[in-house]
């Protein structure tokens, strides 16, 4: 009986909740690094902009929508947990929020070729 939970569909969304979450906090800070050289160092920030154009940066930016969608849509999924009366149709909701995170970052992907 032991570890059957892991096989459940709300414990994955909690982990890719989680990793996401973990994730951002670590993009944040070379997010503020980067627009910092926007505002300070215009030329380098020119080089760097140059180097994001390759393909292997757009499909990481694209990893990074999809790690905020999900992380969104989960929180999102938590809410509705907290704050609704369980019913059934509540188990279907990791499945959407799933749907909804890899929309978003496909959007973004068809938008950035």
């Amino acid at each position: 009986m032991s570890g059957q939970h892991r096989n459940h569909a709300n414990y994955w969304a909690f982990i890719v909740h989680r990793v996401s979450g973990i994730a951002l906090a670590l993009f944040l800070p070379v997010h503020f690094q980067v627009l910092l050289l926007a505002v300070r160092k215009p030329a380098s920030f020119d080089g760097f902009t140059a180097w994001a154009e390759a393909p292997l940066v757009k499909l990481a930016e694209t990893a990074l929508i999809v790690l905020l969608a999900a992380h969104l849509t989960g929180g999102l999924r938590l809410l509705a947990i907290e704050f609704l009366p369980w019913r059934d149709w509540q188990k279907s909701v990791v499945a959407i929020t799933a749907g909804i995170s890899l929309a978003a970052g496909l959007i973004y992907l068809l938008n950035v070729t």
